[in-house]
This record gives structure tokens, sequence and C-alpha cells, in this order.
């Protein structure tokens, strides 16, 4: 089974940068899109034909042009819900689960903690009850999530972790709740299959050249049960695919 996932940064704009033709290139069996910055109401003829054949599924933002979420499927699931059951947590379009016979497929858009750290309280409350709400599923069969969670875990996923120690996305706190989670039960698949790989990034920023000289961060992820770790057979990263400050990030797992 081949798993994508990608942060478009806007649906709308990706597909004028090449999102459709490395859509149908890649042929992924399960396609996570975060960061839609769209509304529902907003998908025309067009888009819709760019998945005509597959199942799709749509989680919005109240806030229009912000956030959002979508999984297309060749396989229609069981079940599907939006966000993780808080009020408080879902009103940004962040979270879609698929459930399938064997697994199931959770598309997450961690929030942002922001410059100064202004929202950083609030991802740690949001980290807290996202792992619970993994966990509870974890009970019932093994989950497979993807997406942008917004943080560089360790100092090898990033290009530059001395001077962005107190920086969003590689702050202590935020560190060790991915930590937190990984030690719950779940495996890092990119690090499961390749250890020690440097430069290895899934997000540049705009300025400075940053993409040209590869100065990154590996925050786009890959989860996956433990109970279900030995089956993954390889995890890519499509650094050649551009059209978003995010790279696609892949999974090829039997399951």
């Amino acid at each position: 089974m081949k798993l994508v996932s990608w942060n478009v940064n806007g649906l709308r704009a990706a597909i004028t940068k090449g999102f459709t033709q490395f859509f149908k290139d890649i042929e992924a069996d399960i396609f996570c899109i975060q960061e839609t910055k769209m509304q529902e109401e907003q998908l025309d003829e067009n888009i819709m034909a760019i998945f005509k054949g597959y199942n799709t599924y749509w989680n919005s933002a109240e806030k229009k042009g912000y956030s959002g979420t979508a999984v297309i499927t060749k396989n229609k699931p069981v079940s599907v819900t939006y966000g993780i059951g808080i009020e408080e947590h879902d009103k940004e379009g962040r979270v879609i689960t698929l459930e399938f016979d064997k697994f199931y497929m959770v598309n997450c858009y961690t929030p942002n903690s922001k410059r100064e750290l202004e929202r950083l309280d609030y991802r740690m409350t949001w980290e807290d009850a996202f792992r619970k709400y993994l966990l509870e599923l974890n009970k019932k069969k093994p989950v497979i999530m993807c997406g942008d969670l917004n943080v560089a875990h360790k100092e090898i996923d990033l290009k530059n972790p001395k001077t962005n120690r107190r920086n969003a996305g590689f702050t202590d706190e935020e560190r060790n709740k991915m930590t937190e989670l990984l030690e719950s039960g779940f495996t890092d698949s990119f690090r499961y299959i390749y250890p020690d790989k440097t430069e290895a990034y899934t997000w540049w920023s705009y300025m400075f050249k940053a993409r040209e000289k590869n100065v990154g961060w590996r925050i786009d992820y890959f989860i996956v049960s433990d109970s279900i770790k030995e089956k993954i057979k390889d995890s890519y990263i499509y650094p050649e695919i551009l059209g978003s400050d995010h790279c696609p990030v892949g999974l090829e797992i039997e399951i």
C-alpha cells in the first residue's frame, strides 16, 4: 500500500504549480492533504475532475482561507470522522480519520506555535488531547497517522538546530510532546528506516533561497503504531516536488 501526505499551502494555488501531475504520477492508495485553505463549496468541477474515481473527504476551518485537510482514497473506508471530538480543537479543520478494516488512517495538520510562541500554550493542550485521541484508536486497531506536525523532533531534523532552539517547531516543549507520543506506542516511519540520514527535510522558508541551499526542517511525518512498524517497507521524502513550501512525504507499508 502506498500512502502520500502533502501540506500544499493552499490547494488551489498548488494546482497551478504542478500538484495535478504529481497526484496522477504517484498513484497513491491514500493521499492526505493539509492546508487546503478552502471551503467545500469552493470545490469546483475542475478540482473534482482531478480526483475522479477516488473517494474524497474534506474538513474545512470555520475561518475562510485557513488550515483545512482532505483525504483522497481509492478504497472506500468503513467510516469517516472529522476532528477529535473536542469543540475547542475542531474549529480549524485539522483532523480527518478514516477507518478501514485493518487500520485507522489519521490525517493531521498540527497547530503552529507561531512567532513569539504566542500559541505554545494552546499547542500543548492540543498535543495532549490529540495523543489521547490516537491512543484510544490504537486500542481498537493499528493507526497510521500523517501530516504536517509542525515540529522537528531531533537536531538531525533541521539544518540549524542551535539558532532555532526557541523558535516555533523546535522548542523543548514541542519536541518533548513528540517524544511522549512516540514513547506511548508509535514509530516515526522515516527514522525507523533511515535513523541516521541527514539533510532530509520537508519544509523550507521562502526566504534567503532556503530551498535552493537545502536549509530546511523535517516537520512532515508518517507515524505508525508500534504493532505494525515491521510492516513498513519504505518511507519517502520527495524534495524535488515543488508547488508548496513543503514537499510531499510517502509511506509504503504492507497491511
